[in-house]
């Protein structure tokens, strides 16, 4: 398996397919997706990713729950959120989660690579 697998987390099928659609392009391989938090911890936990892309604004969980969740069962975990809303506040409290890196929708290309080669090259 490629050191470029990565789980896709956003309660809408459209933005994980953008995502899915950037990245596939670019090499990276999609090895699973998930439509909330609590999914999220159960997939990362089977899957072993080696990055997670979470969206912050989810049902049942959000993103900044599922990041810890997904930290406490591996602290050296790679993520990166995203999320519509710019808010500076939800930046700060996705790096504290433990986000490496923070995606503003909607997605640029460029930006969304940019991320994920500086996190995971």
């Amino acid at each position: 398996m490629s050191d470029k697998t990565i789980l896709l987390v956003d309660d809408a099928a459209f933005m994980r397919m953008m995502l899915k659609d950037i990245l596939t392009k670019n090499g990276y391989d999609i090895i699973g997706e998930a439509e909330n938090g609590v999914k999220a911890i159960e997939k990362y936990n089977e899957l072993k990713p080696k990055l997670v892309i979470l969206d912050i604004t989810m049902p049942e969980m959000n993103g900044i729950q599922a990041a810890k969740g997904i930290r406490q069962m591996d602290p050296n975990a790679l993520i990166i959120m995203c999320s519509a809303m710019g808010q500076q506040a939800m930046v700060i409290e996705s790096i504290q989660a433990g986000a490496r890196d923070f995606i503003v929708k909607p997605f640029q290309p460029d930006r969304v690579l940019e991320a994920v080669q500086k996190v995971i090259g």
